[in-house]
């Protein structure tokens, strides 16, 4: 099979499986809202915790960080490298997000402990440029979706602690009634591609830091 055949099947099969899980999800839906439901997740210090993963300030803070970490600023060619990670970071977080309200405004599903439990949608007239009350897809969840693709990126032997972190901020959100499951695979999917496609941009790494990386290796190997 040629290249170009072999990237033909695995986005077939990443299709596949993406409507797949949304299909599961819409069908758990009415399951979850009553099994999982949980008052007062969040005056609980576990709830609180998780619900912070869906913060954007939280990872502008992280990102910072990991620009703290990175700033060698030895020369002017290396102030492109120490922002890398912090930048990525904040990308994916920030164009996740974005593209999730965007997807509000689509699709209009409102939350569901306004309805019981059931499907309304709104209509176009009723706000059309305001999402507040929409949950399709969850905005928590997406930026902690986000962030989890992109850190297990950056750190990919870490994975299971992003995606764990993730996951349970969207856990909560369904907990507390404010979104179904399938607002939560969906902010997954999504955050999942806006990151696929931000990494496949951007996420190679520059030749001046690994240069750079290469010279502080060295220089503890030589002692």
């Amino acid at each position: 099979m040629t290249a170009n055949g072999m990237r033909r099947s695995t986005v077939l099969a990443r299709l596949a499986a993406a409507t797949l899980l949304i299909i599961a999800a819409h069908a758990a839906d009415a399951w979850a809202y009553e099994a999982l439901a949980m008052e007062g997740v969040y005056e609980e210090d576990w709830g609180r915790m998780l619900r912070v993963m869906g913060f954007l300030p939280f990872w502008l803070v992280a990102a910072l960080a990991l620009v703290r970490e990175d700033w060698p600023l030895r020369t002017v060619d290396s102030i492109r490298p120490a922002l890398r990670r912090g930048v990525l970071l904040v990308a994916g977080v920030a164009l996740s997000g974005a593209v999730g309200e965007i997807l509000k405004l689509l699709l209009r599903r409102e939350r569901p402990r306004a309805h019981g439990g059931e499907y309304v949608f709104r209509a176009f007239t009723d706000r059309p440029f305001h999402s507040g009350g929409l949950a399709l897809p969850s905005s928590h969840a997406i930026i902690a979706f986000g962030a989890a693709a992109m850190l297990s990126r950056l750190f990919p032997r870490a994975w299971p602690v992003w995606y764990g972190l993730a996951l349970g901020c969207g856990l909560t959100r369904v907990a507390a009634g404010a979104h179904f499951l399938s607002d939560i695979a969906v902010a997954f999917l999504v955050a999942w591609a806006v990151v696929a496609l931000l990494w496949r941009r951007y996420g190679s790494t520059p030749v001046a830091l690994r240069a750079e990386s290469s010279s502080s290796l060295t220089a503890v190997v030589n002692g």
